[in-house]
């Protein structure tokens, strides 16, 4: 199963917000021994929106999706992801009941009636407005939940809002409720070392064979031009499985110390 993540808004796009969520999945993964194996950015816009969804809805993958689940003119992935599966929005009942909760509460909070007919107040329960046959995510910031679509062998979306505070934890809650079970599955090894003065070009035939040599791992080339401090060099590693990682670099490093290459050791 590959662990995906799709971004949406315009502000991501334009750069009046930079986004956070990609870095924090991936820490969130590797803390449980998984990793990211894709990320796509997707502005306000409900063709591309679909497009992506029903791709992925056609995939295994399990996919974390952050922003765009309000209830807002510019919010459109409840609509574009019913759209996507072909089937209609509709409002949840176990979300109707959450929101009406969080209503009440601030309600109470501020001290004020409260009046679920109120034309605002109807008009948020359209937060709870899923596809048909979704499953709520519970959100423990604000109980307004996400919604997760199930798929394909076992793939899953997982929709959430675009607040950090809200979806990291969610993410985690999602993670550690249906996903335990791959975690820590594989030792991964990752190991690398500066090569100086080497060009890419030169080493790429070494990279091949290394691949070929030991299919369960690669090979991956990090170039610098240098700078002040710092002189032109290339990081020069392999990562994969942990048996044929560790051999792998050790035939890595025996080839570049026979041709006699500057190495620093990370």
């Amino acid at each position: 199963m590959a662990f995906g993540l799709i971004i949406i808004g315009d502000e991501i796009l334009s750069g009046k917000r930079s986004d956070k969520h990609f870095p924090k999945v991936v820490e969130l993964l590797a803390a449980r021994g998984l990793s990211l194996s894709w990320v796509e950015v997707v502005g306000d816009d409900r063709a591309r929106i679909t497009a992506t969804l029903k791709r992925g809805f056609a995939s295994d993958d399990i996919v974390f999706s952050c922003g765009g689940i309000g209830a807002t003119p510019d919010d459109h992935t409840r609509q574009c992801a019913a759209a996507a599966l072909g089937v209609p929005v509709e409002l949840h009942p176990e979300a109707k009941q959450k929101i009406q909760e969080r209503m009440l509460e601030m309600a109470q909070e501020a001290n004020v009636p409260f009046d679920l007919n109120k034309p605002e107040n109807l008009h948020r329960l359209k937060m709870g407005e899923f596809p048909q046959g979704a499953e709520i995510v519970p959100n423990p910031y604000n109980k307004i939940p996400g919604f997760a679509i199930r798929h394909g062998n076992g793939g899953a979306h997982y929709f959430m809002p675009g607040f950090p505070v809200m979806a990291w934890p969610m993410i985690e809650w999602i993670l550690d409720t249906h996903y335990p079970h791959l975690f820590h599955q594989f030792a991964h090894f990752e190991k690398s070392v500066l090569v100086y003065q080497a060009m890419e070009s030169a080493l790429t035939p070494l990279m091949e064979e290394i691949e070929n040599e030991f299919p369960q791992v690669k090979v991956f080339s990090l170039p610098s031009v240098g700078d002040a401090n710092t002189r032109r060099h290339i990081e020069l590693g392999v990562k994969g499985d942990a048996e044929q990682g560790a051999l792998a670099f050790d035939k890595l490093l025996a080839e570049l110390k026979r041709r006699k290459l500057e190495l620093q050791h990370l």
